[in-house]
């Protein structure tokens, strides 16, 4: 394992660090990949409230293997979820419960969208809040997460004394959101950059067009789609830790391989990432990560299946979208979970961290892959259903 450092802190972080937010629902997997990953020098384990399950199964794991201080824990306060300033300690105090422990060593502002959302809270006495904690050591470092514009990033930058701070950053597209703008910027305060979906939430390791696997392949046949990912965002210096929401053994080895030996990229390399993201950009329509924080629909739509079932009809092939669309998310319930159940409410567009246009995407979803003979032969099969 390789590390870097901390400049505010000190502290050495993986380069490599867990996401937390996709652990499998086998809790003896999770527990395997999990002691995999410590043993193989990751160190930087990224949870938070709202992941569900997430922050006790974490907490169970380490008490239980006494893990808890080979470890720097980072999570985050909801603030989507607080109403007023006494939601600050009910949250913090049911995230020591369920990590079993008596401090966070890294912890976010959860999904900071502009610099008005922080100065709401700061007129709460969030600062305040924070300095006691920090002071009492029951917090170590102060950090946030953002999915604004770039604009906006700066400002909540430059607003409050951070200790680190958290981007979405991959190789499909480096000037959405904070971006390399939002990178360059925290990196010369000398912050530390945690980065999230570096895969795009999975596409850029198992969902890419035939052709851009094809490409990557041909560069170098030992390495695969996901560890080019991985790589592109080792070959900049300003990232300090790149989180991984793995849930498999295999997928935690493969990563572990790839931050052992990630070096300098060649020029021939990097301009292969320039024709898979040429590639890339044109197949998929709807640039989703799976997230879910736009789940429950009111509706009961399956917004991310959908979108997902939608890309891979055109990123594989219409068969593989409409195979994924009946056995993901159409067919597998009486209750029906398609794109055409959407009333355009908006619930979801406010909650989406990737500020997609989720209504006008499910239009299109829809037209793609619900056209009548398919509502009918739905309709049909449902009825066959326990």
């Amino acid at each position: 394992m390789q590390y870097r450092d901390d400049k505010v802190s000190g502290n050495k972080l993986s380069i490599l660090g867990l996401g937390c937010m996709r652990f499998s629902r086998n809790m003896a997997e999770t527990e395997r990949m999990i002691l995999a990953a410590i043993d193989g020098g990751v160190n930087y384990f990224d949870t938070a409230y709202i992941y569900p399950g997430s922050e006790e199964t974490l907490g169970t794991i380490l008490a239980k293997h006494k893990k808890r201080e080979s470890v720097f824990i980072a999570t985050k306060l909801p603030l989507i979820l607080c109403k007023g300033p006494d939601d600050f300690d009910k949250f913090f105090n049911k995230k020591l419960e369920r990590l079993q422990t008596d401090y966070i060593d890294y912890y976010l502002m959860h999904m900071i969208t502009g610099s008005a959302q922080w100065e709401q809270f700061r007129g709460w006495g969030i600062e305040q809040w924070l300095a006691e904690k920090k002071r009492t050591g029951k917090i170590r470092r102060v950090g946030f997460s953002f999915h604004g514009g770039q604009g906006e990033f700066i400002k909540v930058l430059d607003a409050y004394q951070w200790d680190f701070c958290q981007i979405q950053y991959n190789y499909s597209n480096e000037n959405f959101q904070a971006g390399k703008a939002g990178l360059l910027a925290a990196a010369a305060k000398n912050i530390p950059v945690i980065i999230m979906e570096p895969l795009l939430g999975g596409k850029l390791a198992t969902g890419l067009p035939k052709e851009a696997v094809t490409l990557f392949s041909k560069a170098n046949p030992s390495r695969t789609p996901a560890a080019w990912g991985m790589r592109w965002l080792w070959n900049q210096s300003e990232v300090t830790c790149v989180l991984s929401g793995m849930n498999t053994v295999a997928q935690m080895e493969d990563n572990l391989r790839s931050a052992d030996t990630a070096g300098a990229l060649t020029d021939g390399e990097l301009a292969v990432y320039a024709e898979v993201i040429a590639l890339f950009n044109r197949a998929y329509k709807i640039h989703c990560t799976g997230c879910n924080y736009c789940m429950p629909c009111p509706k009961g739509v399956n917004i991310p299946g959908c979108f997902a079932a939608y890309n891979a009809s055109f990123a594989q092939s219409f068969t593989v979208g409409m195979q994924q669309f009946f056995t993901s998310t159409a067919a597998v319930s009486k209750r029906p979970c398609g794109p055409r159940l959407c009333v355009e409410c908006g619930k979801c567009e406010s909650h989406c961290p990737q500020h997609l246009p989720i209504r006008r995407a499910l239009k299109q979803a829809a037209g793609r892959l619900e056209p009548l003979p398919v509502r009918v032969a739905l309709s049909i099969a449902r009825r066959f259903l326990p």
